[in-house]
């Protein structure tokens, strides 16, 4: 990438930078995301902000990691912290209390004195109970507050969904470049880069393009792919006076007028006073996007097919060991992380030697803890959850090992961070080694295996929840070629046809195949 940020000479003030965000991935066919999901991951007021800047930071999101960091060698400044909501992703947001958050995060900036920044670390994919456009009502309220002068910057996630109304609020937004999401310490870091650039003086233009494309989750890696090849030609061309050029897939389960392919080119103003560059190149990577639209498309593999290559790998050593995604049920997506389809279908093939992680069951933990290691009890899963896929079921489990808590993440999306798992449990059922977690999270970081006491390198077949930032996570011992993404049913399934989308904007594709589409002018 030809970057053209340059930072500025120290300056002589010390500017206050308000720090604020709101992150929530939302699955439209999910429960309702309330307040407790937020309390129980994250929701850091001023005060408890300032406490984890003064610590090792590993309790705050990575883009924020990065951003302070970079900040603290830039120049002298002043974090003024409002407010950090962030809960795992799930089901539109309860508007009450997203109408409660908003009203603190308002008070807060309206109390701070002489705000000269502000940085939203947001997600992008937020919904609420009444609102498609949640990311948006936070934009609109920070700008309505600290005035048209101020600079606001903002780091989204890839899978978000980027408005006219978030374009006109905030000055740069700037998107994560890889999918699994290992960059996010670098981009706050550019966030930082161009707030002091902002500082310094710079004005800036954007350009956004929405494409009427949905792609499968699945399709949008940046190993390879029409994906990864649109963002990294995307960044062949920043160079000055072109910023940011930020491509944003958005996230098909949302089912939103917002949902659409989000190109977002931002330029220095000195360089493009009449925003010409900003929307021709926006223009174009939409041409190039368009043109590629049938190559976002997924490879599943059938639970049957998926049991039998396990079979194949267990009864012969000299095979590689392999992954079983599922992508069907990701926690990183929405789903509940509960799903039991491979699960049951491993025990009616007596297919032993293998380890689930991980499956989301407090009250299945909270039994485990009950009864202590060594403990052998009737194990009834999904006990206290109703939802469309969370079925019910009983087999006799022995406790293997306990923990509880939080732990810091050591690869991929998780490394540096803290993360609260809550009570967890190893169970053995019928040969098959199961986590059971009480926080949902998806199993994308080997620590949430290896703190159960789980050797990742003896493993023949791991099946995890997760979609894509496992890969990151486990690729120390699983290459791509060894991982199978299985066909099962969920809330988070990448087979776009199966979501039930009935709210996005029409037409749209692939759920419109024939459709003609002509970038705007």
């Amino acid at each position: 990438m030809n970057s053209p940020l340059k930072l500025s000479s120290k300056a002589k003030t010390r500017p206050h930078i308000a720090i604020l965000g709101f992150s929530l991935e939302c699955n439209r066919r999910a429960p309702v995301t309330d307040k407790k999901a937020f309390t129980d991951a994250l929701y850091l007021d001023a005060d408890g902000i300032h406490r984890e800047l003064e610590r090792d930071r590993s309790g705050l999101p990575g883009t924020l990691q990065g951003f302070c960091m970079e900040m603290n060698k830039t120049r002298d400044w002043t974090p003024v912290p409002i407010l950090l909501a962030e809960a795992p992703p799930g089901g539109p947001v309860d508007h009450a209390f997203f109408q409660e958050m908003l009203a603190v995060m308002r008070s807060g900036l309206q109390t701070a004195a002489n705000i000269d920044g502000v940085y939203l670390c947001e997600h992008g994919a937020g919904l609420s109970t009444e609102l498609d456009d949640a990311d948006g009502e936070v934009f609109a309220m920070v700008r309505s507050v600290v005035g048209p002068d101020v600079p606001i910057v903002s780091t989204l996630d890839l899978h978000g969904h980027v408005t006219p109304r978030m374009l006109q609020s905030v000055d740069v937004m700037i998107a994560y470049l890889t999918n699994p999401h290992v960059d996010q310490l670098e981009r706050g870091a550019e966030a930082a880069k161009v707030m002091d650039m902002m500082l310094a003086g710079m004005k800036t233009q954007a350009h956004l393009v929405k494409v009427p494309m949905i792609s499968p989750a699945v399709s949008l890696l940046t190993s390879a792919g029409p994906y990864s090849e649109l963002i990294e030609y995307g960044q062949s061309l920043v160079q000055a006076p072109i910023i940011n050029i930020s491509i944003l897939a958005g996230f098909a389960p949302a089912d939103a007028a917002t949902n659409g392919m989000s190109i977002v080119v931002t330029t220095d103003a000195t360089g493009d006073s009449d925003g010409h560059l900003a929307r021709s190149t926006a223009r174009h990577l939409a041409e190039r996007a368009w043109s590629d639209r049938h190559r976002y498309t997924t490879q599943l593999t059938s639970i049957d097919e998926a049991i039998n290559l396990a079979k194949e790998v267990i009864n012969d050593d000299q095979r590689p060991a392999i992954i079983l995604a599922d992508v069907a049920d990701n926690p990183g997506g929405g789903g509940r992380g509960n799903t039991l389809f491979i699960l049951k279908r491993m025990l009616q093939e007596e297919l032993r030697s293998t380890t689930i992680g991980l499956l989301i069951d407090p009250g299945l933990a909270a039994k485990a803890h009950e009864k202590g290691v060594g403990a052998t009890f009737i194990a009834t899963f999904n006990r206290h959850d109703s939802g469309p896929f969370s079925e019910t079921y009983s087999a006799t489990a022995q406790v293997l090992k306990l923990n509880q808590g939080s732990c810091l993440g050591r690869r991929g999306v998780y490394a540096g961070r803290r993360i609260n798992l809550g009570l967890c449990a190893l169970l053995l059922i019928e040969g098959i080694q199961i986590i059971i977690a009480s926080a949902r999270h998806q199993c994308a970081e080997p620590v949430f295996l290896e703190r159960m006491g789980i050797d990742l390198s003896s493993l023949r077949v791991l099946v995890v929840k997760s979609r894509g930032h496992f890969r990151a996570g486990f690729d120390e011992y699983f290459a791509p070629e060894h991982i199978i993404e299985v066909d099962a049913p969920g809330l988070t399934t990448p087979v776009i046809s199966q979501l039930g989308l009935t709210r996005v904007t029409r037409p749209i594709y692939p759920l419109d195949p024939q459709m003609e589409w002509l970038v705007p002018d």
